[in-house]
């Protein structure tokens, strides 16, 4: 009976061995990539001013839209666009966007404000995304009115890392980095972004929701919730055409 049990072991042992470089085998390669986001390449710095030229500066949306507006209590932070008819044409086609989507965020620490352009029929770029922030020691309404200068820009590629941009401070005491090179991207973004956050209503509309969101959640004779609020407007658009 021992001598059964001693080759039965070995048996199993023999096929865990045989087994193990096959599932090892199966395991996919990872890959990483690196973001240089505070000092990106000039054939990167390229690829963001042409994305950015070619966004219309002043949109005409289709009546359809969506708002929504909740609360988040994660732990960690987590038709077709065309020109308006004030608008003047450059010999650069603009990008056809299927839709635009706007969203605040407030954790009570910081307020983040990101505009999305989704590309229509994707190639090389898929989206295209501004993001601007503020301390919550002051009010959405006071900084959308300030129109707060832009802080992020990011370019989804299809079947490529992405490219971004952001503005950087020292790290661990370090000197900030120069980027006085970036600044006229940042404004190009910046005046984008504040384009649309007028034609969004962004400024009446986003302090409104967010009342709306903490007078749900705050508790009778109880204070402001401290809870992420998100409101989110996503417009359909319309046909993209040129600047």
């Amino acid at each position: 009976m021992t001598g059964v049990l001693q080759k039965t072991t070995l048996l199993i042992v023999a096929l865990g061995l045989m087994c193990a470089p096959a599932l090892f085998a199966q395991q996919p390669p990872v890959k990483v990539n690196v973001l240089n986001v505070c000092t990106p390449s000039d054939e990167e710095q390229k690829e963001i001013a042409s994305a950015l030229s070619r966004v219309p500066k002043q949109p005409l949306f289709s009546q359809d839209f969506e708002v929504a507006r909740g609360r988040s209590s994660l732990a960690e932070a987590p038709g077709f666009l065309q020109a308006g008819q004030s608008a003047q044409l450059s010999d650069v086609s603009s990008i056809a966007i299927s839709t635009v989507q706007y969203s605040f965020s407030d954790d009570g620490k910081s307020m983040i404000e990101t505009l999305v352009l989704h590309v229509r029929d994707p190639k090389d770029l898929v989206q295209l995304s501004i993001e601007d922030n503020a301390s919550s020691v002051t009010t959405a309404a006071t900084m959308l009115g300030a129109a707060s200068p832009a802080s992020r820009i990011k370019l989804e590629r299809f079947g490529k890392s992405s490219v971004v941009l952001a503005r950087c401070s020292g790290s661990e005491g370090g000197p900030v980095p120069d980027q006085s090179a970036y600044e006229a991207l940042f404004s190009s973004a910046s005046s984008i972004l504040a384009k649309y956050r007028v034609a969004l209503n962004a400024r009446r509309t986003v302090p409104g929701e967010l009342e709306k969101v903490a007078r749900e959640a705050r508790p009778a004779g109880k204070g402001a919730a401290t809870k992420s609020h998100t409101v989110t407007s996503k417009p359909a658009t319309q046909n993209s055409q040129k600047q």
